[in-house]
C-alpha cells in the first residue's frame, strides 16, 4: 500500500514538473517574441526621429528665408514681389 502511494506522488510530481517546465517554455517563447517587437519598435522610432530632424532643418530654413522676406520691404516694383494689404480704410 505505502508503495502504490508513492508511485502515485512520484508519478503526479512528474506530471506536475512537466507541465511546470511545459509552462516555462511557453512564458520564454512569449518573452522572446516581446522582445523582437520591442526592438522593431525602437528601430523604428529612430528612423522617425531621423525623419522629423530633417523635416525640422527645412522648417527652419523655410521660416528664416520667410522671415528675411518679410523684414526686407525694398522691392522692385514690376516683379510680382509687392505686399498686397488687406486692410482697407474707408
Amino acid at each position: 500500500m505505502s508503495q502504490s502511494e508513492s508511485s502515485f506522488f512520484e508519478r503526479e510530481r512528474d506530471r506536475l514538473s512537466a507541465e511546470i517546465t511545459s509552462g516555462f517554455e511557453e512564458l520564454l517563447s512569449s518573452s522572446n517574441v516581446l522582445n523582437r517587437k520591442l526592438e522593431e519598435v525602437l528601430g523604428m522610432t529612430r528612423e522617425y526621429e531621423t525623419i522629423a530632424s530633417l523635416w525640422q532643418s527645412f522648417h527652419q530654413l523655410m521660416r528664416g528665408q520667410r522671415d528675411v522676406m518679410l523684414e526686407d520691404r525694398t522691392t522692385i516694383p514690376g516683379t510680382g514681389a509687392h505686399v498686397v494689404s488687406t486692410n482697407s480704410k474707408r
